[in-house]
């Protein structure tokens, strides 16, 4: 399968942060804060993926 074949592929979704209130304070491992920064570095590399899948389907493009 190539790139510029018709497949779903939405753009992923970055998580939500965590309200203040969720942080108890108390030192939790893993805290949620912790959680989220995992999340987030997992959606930058989803993200990044993405969107060189993105430009490989806009250069295959006809017309491009």
């Amino acid at each position: 399968m190539s790139v510029t074949d018709d497949v779903f592929d939405p753009m992923p979704e970055a998580p939500e942060a965590p309200s203040d209130d969720m942080c108890c304070g108390s030192g939790c491992d893993p805290c949620v804060w912790d959680t989220y920064n995992a999340a987030v570095q997992l959606y930058r590399r989803q993200l990044a993926d993405w969107l060189a899948r993105e430009a490989a389907r806009q250069a295959a493009k006809p017309g491009n």
